[in-house]
């Protein structure tokens, strides 16, 4: 069952009241608790892919990975 525009449009809204409701200072550190959030799921997935690499292997292909994405993302 597909949700319907009406339930849509509620959620959205909700998600809008719900983030001008927010304390600045939550908003402000949203970023870095994102940022660490994404890392650990990029760890796992490099975990996965690479079940035999050390932490310290995995930190290096993390910031390799994180390099690319930063050159991709300026257009490189």
């Amino acid at each position: 069952m597909e949700p319907t525009q009406e339930l849509i449009d509620a959620i959205y809204r909700e998600r809008v009241l719900r983030a001008r409701r927010t304390p600045l200072d939550q908003k402000f550190l949203a970023g870095p608790q994102l940022f660490d959030r994404a890392c650990r799921i990029m760890k796992d997935g490099i975990r996965s892919e690479r079940p035999d690499a050390t932490e310290v292997e995995v930190e290096a292909i993390l910031r390799q990975r994180l390099a690319l994405t930063r050159r991709l993302g300026n257009g490189e």
